[in-house]
């Protein structure tokens, strides 16, 4: 199928449609409209980025129409999987925030719609898909500077915003818990970096150490994957102190045989300026790399998996796997703190 890819986005309860919506634009595609129920927080900004964008007040008039191809889809948590599975079933491919699905029996119905339907259900795991870095770090590794990858650690501060945050926020019920939500993003990079022959939980707990007023909520999270050949450290909190100018000091090391990466994706502290900065040493080499012009690869490698049924932006089966071991991690994990 040839031609300009025409797109949807549905739901925005959260800010990442934004950046799914900019990059799928850069990529070459074009935003038909879009649906939202109700004015949710990030529609003002939503507007503001995309004022040629339609509105469309019923989900149906999208999901009928067949000159769109792809649906970007940012609803609340607990409605993402009902959600995509429907578009699939009406011939759409499906980008998604993650998460994805908030249970084990949501995951099993998108695999069965993608199974039964063909469509591709993707998440934008946004802290590699739209970290320039990240882009850079995979070439390194790829070639081997590096050696063998034994282990990744991810930090991952979020900022809070209270005063923003929706009911659902603050329910792990309808948002999937700290390490099923944003705890996806970290399992996506220790797959990708070090985990191609799959990958086990070992370790998860949550806690609530400084929101004792939102008593289900966890502010506190952190997990331990390992398989044959590495092992993965992570850990997830929404204690970003005010003073830091963006929303979280986002790291990831990657530690190897023959040397090691770090990456400070979105502030460099005290030091340089802008985002997206590498470290990269090995026997040879002790540098700083600006990753400021990287690629976003993502984007149009889904582009071209629309037109052409191939999976290089990301395979299914990552995906899956990816959701898989973020629910088993936040089904086990110990609770700490002022949880209720």
């Amino acid at each position: 199928m040839s031609g300009t890819l025409d797109f949807a986005v549905l739901g925005l309860d959260h800010r990442h449609a934004y950046g799914m919506s900019e990059g799928m634009i850069a990529a070459g595609a074009r935003m038909c409209g879009y649906w939202t129920d109700g004015e949710p927080v990030p529609l003002p900004g939503f507007r503001r980025r995309f004022p040629d964008a339609p509105r469309i007040t019923e989900l149906d008039r999208i999901l009928e129409d067949d000159s769109i191809r792809l649906v970007l889809i940012a609803c609340a948590p607990e409605h993402r999987a009902e959600v995509a599975i429907k578009a699939m079933r009406c011939g759409k491919d499906v980008m998604v925030d993650k998460p994805g699905c908030l249970t084990l029996a949501e995951l099993e119905a998108v695999e069965t719609a993608v199974k039964e339907t063909g469509r591709i259900w993707s998440i934008n795991f946004s802290e590699r898909f739209e970290v320039r870095a990240t882009t850079v770090a995979t070439e390194l590794v790829q070639a081997g500077v590096i050696g063998e990858v034994v282990q990744t650690m991810s930090l991952a501060p979020h900022r809070l915003n209270i005063a923003t945050r929706l009911d659902w926020f603050f329910e792990p019920a309808r948002y999937g818990g700290i390490l099923g939500d944003i705890g996806t993003h970290q399992i996506d990079q220790f797959l990708h970096f070090a985990g191609r022959e799959g990958a086990d939980v070992v370790h998860a707990a949550v806690g609530n150490f400084a929101n004792p007023g939102k008593p289900q909520f966890e502010d506190f999270g952190e997990m331990a994957l390992v398989n044959a050949r590495a092992q993965g450290y992570v850990r997830l909190d929404w204690y970003t102190p005010d003073a830091l100018p963006n929303w979280g000091d986002g790291r990831l090391f990657i530690l190897g045989t023959e040397g090691n990466i770090e990456l400070r994706k979105y502030v460099d502290v005290a030091g340089r300026e802008g985002t997206d900065h590498l470290f990269v040493v090995n026997r040879t080499r002790c540098e700083h790399i600006d990753c400021s012009s990287a690629d976003l690869p993502y984007f149009s490698q889904l582009a071209a998996d629309i037109r052409d049924r191939t999976e290089t932006a990301c395979s299914q089966n990552h995906t899956f796997q990816v959701c898989r071991l973020a629910l088993k991690a936040q089904t086990m994990a110990v609770r700490r703190g002022n949880l209720a």
